[in-house]
């Protein structure tokens, strides 16, 4: 049942949107929800009654109905959460709004009606007191010898003892008339910034729904990019283990250089060696037998001066077949550090597109 029925004299004199709590009635600590989303908070005034209400409904459920009273009071706990006590309904009602301006409003608008409201008390209480003294000074000015005579006096008598009451009542009145109003240009005001909000709205909600299909779109090409870049990474470390490979290629190469040189330089010796035998056998002829067996020697040497030179010439091979393998290494990851230039920059164009597009929107 809407605590506002259709046939109520209330209007609404200011509204917001805020997410509703209300005190544990066994802690007296801890805050409950009393909605599951932000719902609409309205200040209500009902002019019959001089009165005002906050009232808030989610669905069909009236989650706030709390008559403001001079005594009330609005609390700012937060930035963005406030609370205020009511007595009647016996417990404590706590308001968290979207950012603290709305805050602000709220509690300036609660301010307000108070100070209204306490307005509305005083002057009632100032009308019974006055007709409370009326009555006691007419009876006590009016002595019993005249009373008959006043009431059947004349009708000016009657108007002058009438005069100042109807003339209070009919200040009052305007005032009222004024304040009423008033209230009812607030409410064509509010109505009409109202329907702006709700054309505004519809407009953020298109233009959301606009974005978001924007969003997917560039999601997909995002994540399709995102798999390329992938595999741009998994080459690049297969081609980083290739690198290494070469680079151990390359230490075995300039190891067996070092060797081949060491060998070069035995063989020198070598023949350097055999040259001086070969002088000592021409010059020393009377050595004729140690030359058979310096020959013997020399044939061991020259074999295994043969065998060294096979081993320089696989070496030599071996070093030549690396050098071509790392030749071919070398192209091929340069072409493909080439095509990588090439993807990076494509993922670059692609990036700034991204931020046009983020700082568009």
């Amino acid at each position: 049942i809407s605590p506002v029925p259709p046939y109520s004299r209330e209007q609404p004199i200011f509204t917001t949107r805020a997410h509703v709590f209300q005190i544990d009635p066994s802690t007296k600590k801890n805050w409950v929800p009393a909605s599951k989303q932000a719902v609409t908070v309205s200040y209500f005034y009902d002019s019959t009654r001089n009165s005002y209400r906050i009232i808030s409904v989610d669905g069909a459920k009236v989650i706030i109905n709390s008559t403001v009273t001079p005594n009330m009071t609005f609390t700012k706990t937060s930035q963005k959460f406030g609370q205020w006590a009511d007595s009647r309904a016996n417990t404590v009602f706590g308001l968290g709004f979207p950012s603290e301006q709305q805050l602000t409003k709220f509690a300036e608008k609660f301010q307000e009606v108070k100070e209204a409201a306490k307005l509305a008390r005083d002057r009632s209480q100032e009308k019974i007191e006055t007709s409370s003294n009326h009555s006691q000074e007419s009876g006590r000015e009016t002595p019993s010898s005249t009373r008959a005579s006043s009431v059947n006096g004349t009708d000016d008598e009657k108007a002058s003892h009438g005069g100042p009451a109807e003339a209070h009542l009919k200040s009052e009145n305007d005032k009222l008339k004024i304040a009423l109003a008033q209230s009812s240009s607030n409410v064509k005001k509010w109505e009409t910034e109202l329907q702006t909000l709700r054309e505004s709205n519809a407009r953020l909600s298109t233009a959301l729904q606009e974005s978001a299909a924007s969003i997917e779109h560039w999601k997909k090409q995002f994540s399709a990019c995102k798999e390329e870049n992938d595999q741009l990474r998994s080459k690049i470390e297969e081609l980083e283990e290739q690198c290494n490979e070469i680079n151990k290629e390359k230490e075995r190469n300039a190891q067996l250089s070092r060797r081949l040189q060491e060998l070069e330089t035995e063989l020198q010796d070598k023949e350097l060696e055999l040259e001086e035998l070969r002088k000592q056998g021409e010059i020393v002829p009377e050595l004729m037998s140690e030359c058979e067996s310096v020959s013997e020697q020399l044939q061991a040497a020259e074999k295994k001066n043969k065998d060294l030179e096979e081993k320089v010439r696989t070496l030599r091979t071996e070093v030549e077949e690396s050098k071509h393998r790392q030749t071919n290494l070398k192209t091929e990851l340069k072409n493909f550090l080439d095509v990588l230039d090439g993807k990076i920059d494509e993922l670059h164009d692609f990036r700034q597109g991204l931020s046009k597009l983020g700082v568009d929107n």
